[in-house]
């Protein structure tokens, strides 16, 4: 039975998801306490100096940090799967309530995102196989290094410094509004930060466009339809471009899954209440519950995103269905 299970791709996927959760449960616990401090000097700043031996024992015992640390792993671990994430004394509330208010921010501009670098990415990366090594490629070429090279932080200030000093467009200066509460302004509030994730990762999708749709037209199947007359816009469409979509959506894949954990600083500069901003908090706090939890839930959601991405290819490529 063991066998035939492993015989099952996604069931094996599903495996290896449930060991990569495992892996990353046990690296952060750790590496958050090896970090200097913990949550009590944290806290109480330099209050924490004037505690008496018996006060710091009774808030380690409070916090839960007098206990051994395969004792503190697995007890977080257990109230993992009753549904208890942890509380935040900064915020005094629950980090689920958190991360269910946190996510659908992160979310939404991850979505926001994808869809400005894949529609400044696939018909750039097209564009530039269309003729190698041509003033058009030249170009393509010269957007994607800029896109790889301009770091998230320095296009996102000096968008947002240029257009509130010139124009006095500064969305984001407001509170926080969901879609539900105010879509024009969370639509504003969302539009910069999705062109300066967008662009950076227009770039590898660019590239990766660039490189499938080069290989495929160099089949036979592709001179054998350019030869009996179809016309080239259905050619680069159904044809060049079909038969290139398992790399652009692995990369896409991946992309996407980036950044659910990795747009931290640009809502940070944007003041966005998304989740890698909580996890930011977090560790300065030395809130380990909240840390630990939330990374979780983001390492859970790439996990998914992942393995909807393998469930994807079985969609796109028949060959990929029959393995």
């Amino acid at each position: 039975m063991f066998r035939q299970i492993l015989r099952n791709t996604v069931l094996r996927r599903i495996l290896a998801a449930l060991g990569t959760l495992l892996g990353v449960a046990v690296f952060v616990f750790l590496m958050l306490r090896a970090i200097p401090g913990d949550q009590i000097s944290s806290g109480l700043g330099t209050e924490a100096a004037a505690l008496t031996p018996a006060q710091r024992a009774a808030l380690e015992a409070y916090y839960g940090l007098d206990q051994p640390l395969f004792v503190q792993f697995f007890s977080w671990l257990g109230n993992i799967f009753t549904g208890n994430l942890g509380f935040s004394s900064r915020a005094q509330t629950s980090v689920l309530d958190l991360t269910l208010a946190a996510l659908p921010v992160t979310f939404e501009l991850a979505i926001f995102s994808i869809v400005i670098a894949l529609a400044i990415g696939i018909p750039l990366g097209m564009l530039s196989a269309s003729k190698p090594d041509s003033v058009r490629d030249g170009f393509g070429q010269v957007v994607g290094l800029a896109g790889l090279s301009i770091p998230a932080f320095l296009l996102g200030t000096a968008l947002l410094a240029i257009l509130a000093s010139s124009f006095g467009f500064n969305p984001n200066g407001q509170g926080f509004a969901t879609l539900f509460q105010d879509p024009l302004l969370n639509l504003q509030q969302m539009l910069l930060p999705s062109i300066v994730l967008g662009f950076g990762i227009a770039a590898p999708i660019m590239r990766t466009t660039r490189t499938a749709v080069l290989e495929i037209r160099a089949n036979d199947f592709i001179r054998t339809a350019r030869a009996k007359g179809v016309p080239p816009r259905r050619l680069q469409i159904r044809h060049v471009l079909r038969n290139a979509l398992v790399p652009i959506v692995t990369m896409t894949g991946l992309q996407f899954g980036y950044l659910l954990g990795g747009a931290v600083v640009v809502e940070q500069i944007f003041s966005l209440p998304g989740i890698g901003r909580q996890v930011l908090l977090g560790i300065q706090q030395k809130e380990y519950a909240l840390v630990q939890s939330t990374v979780l839930v983001i390492a859970l959601a790439f996990v998914i995103v992942n393995l909807l991405t393998d469930l994807l290819y079985r969609v796109i490529d028949p060959r990929v269905r029959a393995a």
